[in-house]
């Protein structure tokens, strides 16, 4: 199995993810993107941060020792939100930003998440290089050859600022609940929510090291919904463990899920004139709803593999200005290269007060299909696409759901398993359909 998911590197900390395969990774990183550096005219430079477990303060030192024993100075921001780690890459100038995070997984995991110059995440082909080269022999630099290791104390109030100058319509009336997880945005998202007009109650903002998702954040939102309700919030943002997505409670206590966001944004866009190509990249993900929601307003959808990274780089290509996925990762190309879940909440809040509506009322012009996910474990899902049978039941499936459905069938890039979702106008019916379909697969595949 490959060492690179659709995020980076991922496993349960000191276990699969050890310091000495956190040190290898970043002395192979180091050597591939400094020889691919055009520009030999300054001394290679990294930046550094990580979320709030405990396990990336081992691991930061690991990368740290692999950067610096490589001849790349690196400059270390603490406890920050991946795309933060982005933005001062590109800001900077920087050959490279390392993250260290397991995004919204349980604490005892963690991972690495690997930026390029201008804040980009790698192509697959570089994660293959850098693969290729970890644990080979090289020459180490010595005396000024060797890397220094610089903590970058301004670097939270740089991104405040980047963060900030979004903000064209202050949030001057608004009350919002955020639900930090315990994770990276508590050092950086309520501060910037006040900064920019609202009124910020904030929850699961102490991290321990230990509690980072725990019960709290994107993945567990009755915690939100329920202090949305207590305070008579005008709604409520959840973050995962590094900040890179967000969700919302609308007053209600409905959710509001990163496909209705992108349906929000991509109608203010279009209104102000900031769609570009009047198009949204979206992907294969994304609820049927949302297609006929955009397919209302007169907006064209572009789909793309599952991962922001597929999303940002058909944005890249065609120079689209909005996209994201149902989990609440959006691209602003404006103002960022990868997901960013402060910059997202920041431009949801904004549409709130330009339009006068409560976030509900936005939220109603995408009305969700049932969808119904059911994960096939343990089965061949390198033979997914060549199965006469399965191919067929797909089919099958579809005639049975014509316009008013969906199914696809997804081979996880992390695990032996095969993801079936179908989409329907009821939840019976998409349950029987992704039943029958797993039953299938398992039948198939196992």
């Amino acid at each position: 199995m490959a060492l690179f998911g659709t995020d980076g590197i991922r496993g349960l900390a000191n276990r699969d993810l050890t310091a000495e395969l956190a040190l290898d990774v970043a002395v192979a990183a180091a050597h591939i993107l400094v020889e691919t550096n055009p520009d030999k005219s300054h001394r290679p430079k990294a930046v550094v941060g990580q979320d709030s477990r405990a396990s990336g303060e081992f691991l930061e030192a690991a990368v740290v020792a692999g950067l610096t024993s490589a001849g790349v100075d690196v400059y270390r921001v603490g406890v920050l939100p991946t795309p933060a780690i982005a933005h001062l890459v590109a800001e900077s100038g920087a050959d490279l930003g390392v993250m260290i995070s397991a995004s919204h997984n349980p604490m005892p995991d963690n991972g690495i998440k690997l930026f390029s110059r201008g804040g980009g995440k790698l192509d697959d082909s570089i994660e293959a290089a850098i693969e290729a080269r970890i644990g080979e022999p090289w020459e180490r630099p010595t005396g000024s050859g060797v890397g220094r290791a610089i903590n970058d104390e301004s670097a939270r109030e740089r991104y405040i600022s980047h963060l900030l100058s979004s903000v064209s319509t202050p949030l001057k009336g608004l009350k919002i609940v955020v639900d930090c997880a315990n994770g990276a945005s508590s050092t950086v998202a309520p501060d910037t929510y006040r900064r920019a007009g609202a009124e910020v109650i904030s929850i699961f903002d102490a991290p321990d090291g230990w509690n980072i998702n725990d019960d709290c954040g994107s993945t567990h939102l009755h915690q939100l919904r329920t202090a949305v309700l207590r305070e008579g919030a005008d709604f409520g943002i959840a973050h995962d463990g590094d900040a890179d997505r967000a969700l919302a409670i609308d007053a209600q206590g409905n959710e509001v899920d990163g496909d209705a966001i992108m349906t929000i944004l991509a109608r203010g866009f279009k209104a102000s004139g900031s769609l570009k190509s009047n198009t949204i990249v979206a992907t294969v993900m994304s609820n049927l709803g949302f297609f006929h929601a955009m397919k209302n307003a007169d907006i064209n959808v572009e789909t793309t593999a599952v991962g922001d990274r597929y999303v940002l780089e058909k944005m890249l290509e065609k120079g689209y200005s909005l996209g994201g996925e149902q989990s609440g990762h959006l691209i602003m190309r404006e103002f960022a290269t990868t997901g960013d879940g402060i910059l997202t909440a920041l431009a949801l809040a904004q549409e709130v007060v330009k339009s006068g509506q409560p976030l509900q009322d936005l939220a109603s012009t995408m009305v969700r299909f049932p969808q119904v996910l059911v994960n096939v474990k343990n089965v061949a899902k390198e033979r997914l696409a060549d199965s006469a049978v399965i191919k067929a039941a797909v089919s099958a499936a579809e005639a049975k759901l014509g316009e008013h459905g969906r199914v696809l069938l997804r081979a996880s890039g992390t695990e032996p398993l095969v993801r079936v979702m179908v989409e329907a106008q009821s939840d019976n019916l998409a349950s029987e359909i992704a039943n029958d379909l797993a039953k299938v697969v398992q039948s198939e595949l196992g």
